[in-house]
């Protein structure tokens, strides 16, 4: 059965980016996808150390919790990126993840599945338009196929407003735009893996 991933780069575990991914995720399970949430906000990640390494074995040489996320994604179909927007961008830990996928960029492993991003600032132009485009990014390096959050609105992905926990709740904007992100996601995965 075809799999979306939820990734939440956010040092709250219960915040408002993990809110609008919970909410995608449970969308793409309406289009009849399995899904699963991970936030890298409590895991053990460290940083990319420049080594090498993976270069000539094509694993890390660090070893924390960043073996069993790249497990998780290799074999999903579709992966959403969520991150609070942190001065313009993503956190250091949404940051801290993508930099440690480098083993999965040899062979192009993620080439193909379907990526999409959700960003939460704290007000309604913070920065969620340039977060979303720097995950993109993320992903085209990763010759992943990008979409957004489809008709009616068409925009980057899920973009929600909200400072405190909660507050993200009450935009509806953010809340929709996640919603349809997550079918989006789902509905291309089963479209590419039938």
């Amino acid at each position: 059965m075809v799999k979306i991933v939820g990734i939440v780069g956010s040092p709250r575990n219960d915040g408002n980016t993990s809110f609008l991914v919970k909410k995608a995720l449970k969308a793409a399970e309406s289009v009849g996808v399995d899904t699963e949430f991970i936030n890298i906000g409590s895991m053990d990640l460290q940083p990319c150390i420049a080594c090498d390494i993976c270069k000539s074995t094509g694993e890390c040489a660090i070893y924390d919790d960043m073996q069993s996320i790249i497990e998780k994604i290799f074999i999903a179909d579709g992966i959403i990126i969520g991150s609070p927007v942190y001065f313009g961008s993503m956190t250091s830990q949404t940051k801290m993840f993508m930099d440690r996928t480098r083993p999965l960029r040899t062979d192009f492993k993620l080439k193909d599945k379907i990526g999409g991003a959700i960003t939460v600032g704290g007000a309604r132009n913070g920065g969620q338009e340039t977060t979303c485009a720097a995950i993109h990014h993320f992903m085209l390096i990763h010759d992943m196929v990008v979409v957004g959050d489809g008709e009616p609105m068409a925009h980057y992905g899920g973009t929600g407003k909200g400072g405190a926990k909660g507050e993200t709740e009450n935009d509806k904007f953010g809340v929709d735009s996640s919603v349809n992100l997550g079918k989006r996601i789902a509905e291309m995965a089963k479209r590419i893996n039938p």
